[in-house]
């Protein structure tokens, strides 16, 4: 089983005994109001949980869903994945975090990991990352791992923000392979 490692977390594939653990952040309101998918119930979180089962077992792996476990507790506190562009050199970043555990660091230290991956293992070129400009962490998170805001685009997305069905901002940022390694090596 693929696992990733930093000094306070442990990413590594999601598995069906998590589903406790991931439901009690996949169905809080407030900590998935800037996520394209949820609340969820108890199905949608088993749902994705054989989602994720399946995504491993692809060949080749396109979407590496991790379950972000806090080393002290192992305790999962978050998923976070790199999902690949049909194998073109490029893949996106996402996360989330159950709220209890925000501005605490473990969301910059987990997607480190993960450029960390996509770069050496993957080999990549490029991996970028968006977010609703009103989700002030999630941009965060992208400056602090040395990615830069590649475009801010203006009510170009639909879909919920909170319990709204509306048009809403994106930003977009994204590291190539050698900005990375500039600042790494």
């Amino acid at each position: 089983m693929l696992q990733l490692e930093t000094q306070r977390l442990i990413l590594r594939p999601f598995t069906q005994e998590d589903h406790k653990s991931v439901h009690q952040y996949a169905s809080v309101p407030d900590n998935v109001k800037y996520m394209v998918w949820g609340p969820n119930d108890e199905d949608a979180t088993k749902k994705f949980l054989c989602e994720c089962e399946e995504k491993w077992a692809a060949q080749p792996i396109l979407a590496y869903e991790f379950a972000i476990v806090l080393k002290s507790e192992a305790k999962v506190i978050g998923g976070c994945g790199i999902y690949r562009n049909n194998n073109v050199g490029e893949a996106m970043l996402g996360w989330i975090l159950h709220r209890d555990f925000w501005m605490q660091g473990y969301m910059p230290e987990a997607a480190k990991a993960l450029l960390q991956y996509g770069f050496d293992k993957l080999k990549l070129h490029r991996i970028y990352a968006i977010c609703n400009t009103e989700n002030y962490g999630s941009y965060r998170v992208m400056e602090k791992i040395g990615m830069r805001r590649e475009a801010h685009f203006i009510k170009n997305r639909f879909g919920r923000v909170c319990d709204t069905m509306q048009w809403y901002d994106e930003y977009h940022y994204a590291i190539l392979e050698e900005e990375w390694r500039s600042k790494h090596e």
